[in-house]
């Protein structure tokens, strides 16, 4: 049986809260809710940039020279319009597999765009 200490120190450094700042903060009672609120979107918000981006580097690595003709993905702004680029590749040049990734990409950009 593992002890409480090193299990709060083992989640902090290797489970869900291990890329995340904790931080205190005094506001009025009122806004409580409200900066509880604006904390889970924002950690929702990274979490779901994070998996986005983690589905991006996947799928370059496996389908870049499948999907990319003559792409400049550096052209795009941000990561969401390149995974969305990338995704409608992989949907409309790659097997079941890629099929399968790009949507589930293009579900993450429209989660984190709306």
């Amino acid at each position: 049986m593992i002890a409480a200490r090193q299990r709060v120190k083992k989640y902090r450094s290797e489970g869900g809260a291990a890329d995340l700042a904790r931080i205190e903060v005094l506001v009025p009672p009122a806004a409580r809710n409200e900066i509880l609120a604006m904390a889970s979107r924002l950690r929702a918000e990274y979490r779901g940039n994070k998996e986005l981006r983690a589905l991006y580097d996947d799928a370059l690595r496996l389908y870049r020279a499948r999907i990319l003709d003559n792409v400049d993905l550096n052209r795009l702004p941000d990561l969401r319009s390149r995974a969305a680029v990338v995704a409608r590749a992989m949907i409309d040049r790659g097997d079941a597999r890629a099929f399968a990734m790009g949507r589930k990409m293009l579900d993450r950009v429209a989660a984190l765009a709306g």
